[in-house]
């Protein structure tokens, strides 16, 4: 531990803080789902969700998941096309399939049993030092540090810890001083109610000291410095790309899609057929005609440019050309399936292609004249 924390933690009255915290923890905590009781399962369903993804967002997803596969067994047995079928719209889809392989394995060496020791749980697909500390603390009740970018923002400005909070190394700091102050006697109501208190009081831009209540603990708030921490590196810009896409169908309202690779972003989703434009002066539905014909062996008649879809990632931004059109002839296409408008409901889609769905079925709703609504 660096030696500025070291001497902070001498003045640290660890033990009025923690009773301070828990106090308010207990009177003000939000009732949500999966603190209704402390099964291991379900608070990892959550913290796996709850990652880059908002708690209200999250809600109906975790009803309907744990509805839908209520135990490890259930979700080690299921079909991976029904998981991602039950995600589908949270987005970072490696999640849910390690979620799924490290139940499975769950299931089939610890006897459907999460385990409650730091190594083995560890060892376990997709559960980082995170997800780790959050299901031993919460679920177990063993004094285990879970540190979130909440904690890390409560816990840079108690201390006025001015390390980056983007580095990786920076993390161990944030996870020694959490092994000081933990309460021994209730380690999952503690690391709650730090995550709680990151989320509704001490927020990222405009943290409301006047009612926190750890105010008089806080270093920060006592040097006016709170909105100046964290210190967080900024990332990269997102890398901009154009993709064209088109949805296609015949003359039966069948629509013709496929199935991404089972690695790599968005794996194992499906999606209508769509290539990204590079350096070509031509126009982009003449390049999409051609790029159907030779892929997939399609021949249409595309349509004039329907709308444009963003769709933001962390690392690189699609912005999405729709085009429809029918195929001329179905019986030389290859690399893609037919499917009915029921059977499509059964697939995953990314949010992208939801939307490109939305699209075609606004524009088929109005074909007899009304406006179709503007894309962003």
């Amino acid at each position: 531990m660096v030696d500025y924390v070291k001497e902070k933690l001498k003045t640290f009255n660890i033990y009025e803080f923690q009773q301070d915290l828990l106090d308010w923890y207990d009177k003000e905590k939000r009732d949500l789902p999966w603190r209704q009781d402390q099964d291991p399962y379900k608070v990892w369903v959550s913290e796996i969700m709850l990652q880059q993804t908002r708690v209200d967002t999250v809600i109906p997803y975790f009803h309907h998941f744990i509805e839908k596969f209520p135990t490890i067994k259930a979700l080690a047995e299921a079909e991976e096309e029904e998981v991602l079928k039950a995600w589908e719209g949270l987005g970072y889809y490696s999640r849910v399939r390690n979620l799924q392989a490290a139940v499975r394995e769950v299931h089939e060496s610890y006897s459907g049993i999460v385990p409650d020791t730091p190594d083995t749980l560890g060892s376990l697909k997709g559960v980082g030092p995170y997800t780790k500390g959050a299901i031993l603390s919460i679920a177990y009740n063993i004094p285990e540090p879970a540190v979130d970018g909440n904690v890390m923002r409560v816990v840079s400005r108690l201390f006025s810890i001015w390390d980056d909070i983007a580095k990786p190394k920076s993390r161990k700091i944030f996870e020694e001083i959490i092994y000081k102050i933990i309460s021994k006697e209730n380690p999952s109501d503690f690391n709650q109610s730090l995550m709680e208190l990151g989320a509704i009081i001490c927020t990222p831009a405009s943290p409301a000291c006047l009612i926190c209540p750890v105010q008089e603990h806080c270093s920060a708030f006592e040097e006016g410095v709170e909105r100046e921490l964290p210190v967080k590196s900024k990332k990269k810009k997102p890398l901009p790309k154009q993709i064209s896409a088109v949805v296609l169908t015949d003359d039966e309202d069948n629509y013709y899609i496929h199935k991404r690779p089972a690695s790599g972003l968005l794996a194992n989703l499906w999606e209508f057929p769509n290539f990204e434009m590079l350096g070509d002066f031509r126009s982009y539905r003449e390049l999409l005609t051609e790029a159907m014909k030779e892929e997939y062996g399609v021949t249409m008649e595309l349509s004039d440019i329907k709308g444009t879809i963003p769709h933001v990632f962390s690392h690189l931004i699609w912005n999405i050309s729709v085009y429809f059109a029918k195929v001329e002839d179905s019986s030389n296409t290859k690399g893609l399936i037919k499917v009915n408008k029921t059977e499509i409901q059964r697939y995953a889609f990314p949010v992208s292609h939801q939307k490109i769905m939305q699209l075609y079925k606004d524009n088929q709703a109005c074909h007899q004249g009304c406006q179709a609504p503007k894309q962003e």
